[in-house]
C-alpha cells in the first residue's frame, strides 16, 4: 500500500517564489513605460499571479515592494564597486574606468527600476532614506580606500577622506543616473573614462 505520508511544505520556499514573481512582474510593468505611482496593488498582484489579498501576505504595501527591489539593485552594484582597488591587478585608473562602465551597464539594465526609485524617493521618506543609506555604504567603502592609500603614502595627506568620498559617490551617482536616462550607451566607455580620470587624478593621485 502506498504511503500516505506527505512531505511537509516549505513555507519559506513558497514565499520566496511568490516574492520573485511579484518583483519580476513589477520590473516588466515598469519597462512597459508605466510610472510606479500609476501602478496599483491589484495590478501588481495580478501581474504576479496572485490575488490582492495574497499580495498582503508577502508585502506591506507598494513601498515595501520597491524597498526590496532597491535592495537587490544595491547589493549587485556594491559587489561591482568592491571589485576595484587602487593598486594591484584590475586596479588603478583603468580598473576604475572599467568599474564605472560596469555600473553604467548594470543601471541601464535596470533603468526603469532606477527611475521608479528616484520617483518615489521624491515624496516617500522611507524610500529616500533607504536610497541615501545605500550611498552611505559606498561612501564608507571609498573612505576606507582613501585612508589606506594615505597611510601608504600614495595619496596626499591633506585630503579629507570622508569629504572626498562623499563628493566622489554622490557626484558619481548623479552622473550615472543622467547617463542612463539620456544616453543609449554608445558613449558609456568615454564617460566612464572621464569620470575615472577626474577622481583618480583629483583624489587618489592628486599632485602635492
Amino acid at each position: 500500500m502506498a504511503s500516505t505520508t506527505r512531505r511537509p511544505s516549505n513555507a519559506a520556499d513558497r514565499r520566496a517564489a511568490v516574492e520573485r514573481r511579484i518583483l519580476s512582474a513589477i520590473g516588466e510593468l515598469l519597462r512597459e513605460g508605466k510610472t510606479y505611482t500609476e501602478l496599483g496593488v491589484e495590478q501588481i498582484a495580478a501581474a504576479g499571479g496572485i490575488s490582492r489579498s495574497g499580495f498582503y501576505l508577502y508585502f506591506r504595501d507598494k513601498v515595501d515592494v520597491l524597498l526590496r527591489l532597491s535592495a537587490f539593485l544595491k547589493a549587485d552594484s556594491f559587489e561591482i564597486t568592491q571589485g576595484w582597488q587602487p593598486c594591484g591587478p584590475g586596479g588603478g585608473l583603468d580598473g576604475l574606468a572599467h568599474t564605472y562602465e560596469q555600473l553604467f551597464g548594470h543601471y541601464r539594465k535596470h533603468a526603469a527600476l532606477l527611475a521608479a526609485i528616484n520617483e518615489v524617493a521624491a515624496y516617500d521618506p522611507s524610500v529616500r532614506e533607504s536610497w541615501t543609506s545605500t550611498q552611505d555604504q559606498f561612501i564608507d567603502n571609498t573612505m576606507k580606500l582613501l585612508t589606506q592609500e594615505q597611510l601608504s603614502g600614495r595619496t596626499p595627506a591633506d585630503i579629507d577622506p570622508l569629504c572626498a568620498a562623499t563628493v566622489m559617490v554622490r557626484g558619481g551617482a548623479q552622473v550615472i543616473a543622467q547617463q542612463v536616462a539620456t544616453s543609449d550607451g554608445h558613449d558609456d566607455a568615454l564617460v566612464a573614462r572621464e569620470m575615472a580620470c577626474g577622481y583618480w587624478y583629483g583624489l587618489f593621485r592628486r599632485p602635492e
